[in-house]
């Protein structure tokens, strides 16, 4: 018979591996079906909402139009917007919604999109091919670069252009792929709960933590309508005391009195006390360095011994304790 529930569960964990403009978010645990009631609108959010930079509009002297060519320049005009498009612009002044820029090329040269750097912009595809000129080719070319969000077609604001430029349509959002995954997990002694994976990578103007970070502000903005007119309350989770068995977890893990190879390995892991272990559990702990079956073999009778069996979850209020008391005692070594 299933256990009757009068409140669903609140999730309470929270990790993330970063890499460059990658990162890999895990959130859990949710009730049965409310992985994806969470995640989608996220995704959503991150890619219509995420603010970026990028080009609206060119002006190129003795250039009329996008169908036009420059002399001395291997590209055609539309070729050369193609290219532009590629460059991922970053005003260096966060107050500001909108920069002019002029620059000036004389061949022969080849521009890449580190050469659009300058005292008001930033480039973070420093790389991207733009255009060649020659022996001949002169290029003197003005930008303006804005702060937007999603994609605007320039239909929705040539208007609004200064005379004599060239609209672009605009791609703002530096998000380049925001995935997520849904896993079922074990509570206690439920397997229907789920575990939220997400992954985001980012074009590098902005961090991709911070664009996760915003997009959760802006969704959670999205229901401040509600909060108000019915002084909802979010509910927090309540900190627990661990009983008194659970404070061999907080003993150095030499007292384990491990082989001296299993020790070497675990403490070369920076792994300090015995209730890192059993919150890595077996999985995390196998793919410490150097640490053969022997050895892992040896640390898991240690913890049984001491009444941790890592085949048997903690529950997550306790888990979450441990974490906390340990996060403070590795704060008072250092």
């Amino acid at each position: 018979m299933n256990k009757i529930k009068t409140e669903i569960l609140i999730p309470s964990e929270f990790s993330y591996e970063k890499k460059d403009n990658f990162a890999r978010i895990e959130v859990y645990p949710f009730e049965a079906g409310f992985g994806v009631s969470v995640a989608h609108p996220i995704r959503r959010t991150l890619i219509a909402a995420t603010t970026g930079y990028a080009p609206v509009a060119l002006k190129i002297e003795g250039v009329k139009h996008e169908f036009d060519s420059l002399k001395g320049m291997l590209e055609d005009v539309a070729s050369f917007i193609i290219n532009l498009k590629n460059i991922r612009f970053k005003i260096k002044d966060s107050e500001k919604d909108e920069v002019t820029v002029d620059y000036t090329f004389v061949g022969p040269k080849e521009i890449k999109g580190e050469d659009l750097i300058n005292d008001d912009v930033d480039v973070v595809t420093p790389d991207e091919y733009i255009a060649t000129l020659n022996e001949e080719g002169e290029l003197k070319l003005t930008l303006i670069i804005k702060k937007g969000m999603g994609f605007v077609a320039v239909e929705n604001f040539r208007d609004q252009l200064p005379e004599g430029f060239i609209g672009l349509d605009a791609y703002f959002s530096p998000i380049k792929k925001v995935v997520y995954n849904i896993e079922n997990m074990l509570v206690e002694d439920d397997p229907n709960f789920e575990k939220v994976i997400f992954e985001v990578e980012t074009d590098g103007q902005i961090d991709p933590i911070d664009a996760f970070k915003d997009a959760i502000n802006n969704y959670l903005n999205q229901f401040s309508v509600f909060s108000k007119e019915f002084k909802l309350e979010t509910k927090k989770v309540e900190n627990v005391e661990l009983p008194e068995e659970y404070n061999v977890l907080f003993e150095p893990i030499d007292t384990l009195n491990l082989r001296s190879r299993s020790f070497n390995a675990l403490d070369r892991a920076g792994i300090r006390f015995i209730g890192e272990l059993v919150l890595m559990g077996k999985e995390k702990i196998a793919n410490i360095k150097n640490l053969g079956t022997k050895s892992l073999e040896e640390i898991f009778e240690k913890l049984e011994e001491i009444g941790f069996s890592l085949s048997k979850p903690l529950p997550l209020d306790i888990k979450k304790a441990i974490e906390e008391k340990l996060s403070k005692l590795k704060e008072t070594e250092q």
